[in-house]
């Protein structure tokens, strides 16, 4: 029985072809068999592709040859390549939707002005070091806060957005303008939204920002269940959700009784993308249940009928 892994990666660069570099992966991906999510803007690439180990790693080298992307580092776990519905792999203008595509600037080193980048190793030392001087450390949770229901990091900041592109209006409204003089260490999946993240808080005037180096991914890794990650990790595939030890804590609560869970589970509505937290004792309701949003426009729709 042949072994199955998922590679994680991205890397911000300028590519001055996104259609011609996306053609070269979906051919590549598909004479390999493998599956997933890749996106390519004129920013660089970004992917999530499982399958068979010896594809998934000669898929690895293929595209490390390609000039621009020499040196793209990659993130390893379990994993197969039917844990995606599709392939998909298609342009956009941003790697990461925030919907400010012009004010990042990609150069060859990544994105220009981004935060400094720790390592797992380094993220300990900054915080002792401030510690010692009585200065504060802010983890700053760069995700959906859908995500951060089963895992963030002890005492972390979560904005509460339903996506990447709210995340300007957040940073704009003042609510953290309290931070900008504090260290804030950012923090995402694999790193990605980050990158982009903590330059769009250094514009807007936050001294010293930090984002971990690999993401929760790296330092989950690195410290499993014993450093400040707290919880289990929401991930895009049909795992949803991963621990890095047996000792992780289960912070999620079931919309439905409140009992601890950390099993995410769609909509009843095939139309509708919101997740919600069942534990096994209620997990049958979301099989004929709509959703509060999706039961709220049907009501309206129906109210809107009989007027």
């Amino acid at each position: 029985m042949s072994q199955s892994r998922i590679v994680l990666y991205y890397k911000f660069v300028p590519l001055p072809d996104p259609e011609a570099v996306m053609l070269w992966q979906r051919t590549l991906c598909r004479e390999l068999g493998l599956k997933g999510r890749i996106i390519v803007s004129e920013h660089g690439i970004n992917g999530t592709v499982g399958g068979e180990i010896g594809a998934v790693k000669q898929y690895v080298k293929q595209t490390r040859a390609y000039r621009p992307f020499h040196g793209l580092e990659v993130k390893w776990s379990e994993g197969e390549a039917d844990q995606f519905p599709r392939l998909s792999v298609k342009v956009r203008p941003e790697l990461v939707s925030f919907g400010v595509p012009d004010q990042i600037q990609v150069d060859e080193n990544g994105v220009v002005g981004g935060g400094e980048h720790l390592t797992p190793e380094e993220v300990h030392e900054l915080i002792d070091a401030k510690k010692r001087r009585g200065a504060p450390v802010t983890f700053f949770d760069g995700r959906n806060a859908m995500e951060a229901q089963i895992g963030r990091f002890a005492g972390a900041v979560v904005p509460q957005v339903d996506s990447t592109r709210e995340f300007v209006t957040e940073l704009d409204s003042g609510k953290y303008d309290h931070l900008k003089d504090q260290a804030v260490i950012t923090y995402c999946t694999g790193g990605i939204r980050c990158e982009v993240l903590t330059a769009l808080m250094k514009d807007r005037g936050f001294a010293e920002v930090y984002q971990i180096d690999g993401g929760i991914v790296r330092y989950g890794e690195t410290y499993q269940d014993a450093g400040y990650w707290e919880g289990e990790l929401y991930v895009f595939d049909g795992r949803m959700n991963t621990r890095f030890s047996d000792q992780a804590k289960t912070l999620g609560e079931c919309v439905h009784c409140g009992g601890p869970t950390s099993q995410f589970f769609n909509c009843a509505d095939p139309g509708c993308t919101t997740l919600q937290l069942f534990c096994a004792n209620c997990e049958h309701i979301p099989e004929s249940t709509r959703c509060a949003v999706c039961a709220a426009a049907a009501s309206r729709a129906l109210e809107q009928g009989s007027a």
